[in-house]
């Protein structure tokens, strides 16, 4: 058995908190995703985690929803949107744009780690992991990937084998249950595999970013104890999710309040 807080070959992963979509508060009109949610990151000394989508033209940018209208000025798909007009559409009740994922990368400029979700409908799409992984491809900072799709994962685990690239570790986004509306498209079996971590042998994680609210759970338990993996829990609010996260897991991905 590999105990917990055994040697681990990136350990940056867990050695700071994370701040959610970086140090955001809409209040102070500090926008999630955006340079300015990083630079307040970064100036606490906490790593920084972001989300990447695609645009129709195909550049990474780094938003959380599928969707403009939440956060910015504009509408619709972000997919169906190219990228120089969602490079225009200021963030709402700022001057702030949504940045694409080079510019996060240079201002972050391995100052702090980064660890970022690359984001999927679940449909086979792997554009997006590609371009991530081009993009990063020089970026000599920590930098960490990982998705809820084990497809996405398995697929930068084939590009890292195949590439002489600086090793990044790649890990996965999960939780007990997929029984919510926004996993309604996904097919009964698939959403058994994702629960019970049926994709082990396909993804080969590095590290495992799990629902802090689902804690204690087996899969965590088994692979931060037997497997030796790292595990954070996300996203940590209240004070019962920081204790359960102290307890369960090795560090925490929090949101609306500084640790």
């Amino acid at each position: 058995m590999v105990l917990a807080g055994a040697h681990r070959p990136f350990p940056w992963l867990t050695e700071r908190p994370i701040a959610h979509r970086g140090l955001h508060n809409a209040e102070a009109g500090v926008i999630e995703n955006t340079l300015a949610a990083a630079t307040a990151a970064i100036e606490r000394g906490f790593a920084i985690e972001c989300d990447v989508q695609l645009t129709s033209d195909g550049e990474a940018v780094v938003f959380h929803d599928f969707t403009l209208d939440r956060l910015t000025a504009g509408s619709g798909r972000v997919d169906g949107t190219r990228f120089e007009a969602v490079a225009t559409l200021a963030m709402r009740g700022t001057g702030d744009r949504v940045p694409v994922f080079g510019a996060l990368l240079a201002h972050i400029a391995g100052r702090v780690p980064l660890i970022c979700e690359v984001k999927s409908r679940f449909d086979g799409d792997t554009r997006l992991a590609d371009r991530v992984w081009q993009t990063a491809a020089g970026y000599d900072g920590p930098l960490a990937l990982k998705s809820f799709d084990p497809a996405v994962i398995a697929h930068l685990r084939a590009a890292a084998a195949a590439s002489a690239t600086k090793p990044r570790p790649l890990g996965v986004v999960a939780q007990a249950r997929y029984d919510t509306e926004e996993w309604d498209l996904l097919p009964a079996p698939q959403k058994l595999a994702l629960s019970n971590f049926l994709h082990y042998r396909k993804t080969r994680p590095d590290f495992l970013s799990y629902a802090v609210d689902d804690l204690p759970h087996a899969v965590p338990f088994l692979l931060r104890q037997a497997a030796g993996l790292p595990v954070m829990a996300w996203t940590v609010r209240t004070p019962d999710q920081r204790r359960r996260a102290a307890e369960e897991a090795d560090q925490i991905v929090f949101e609306g309040f500084v640790p």
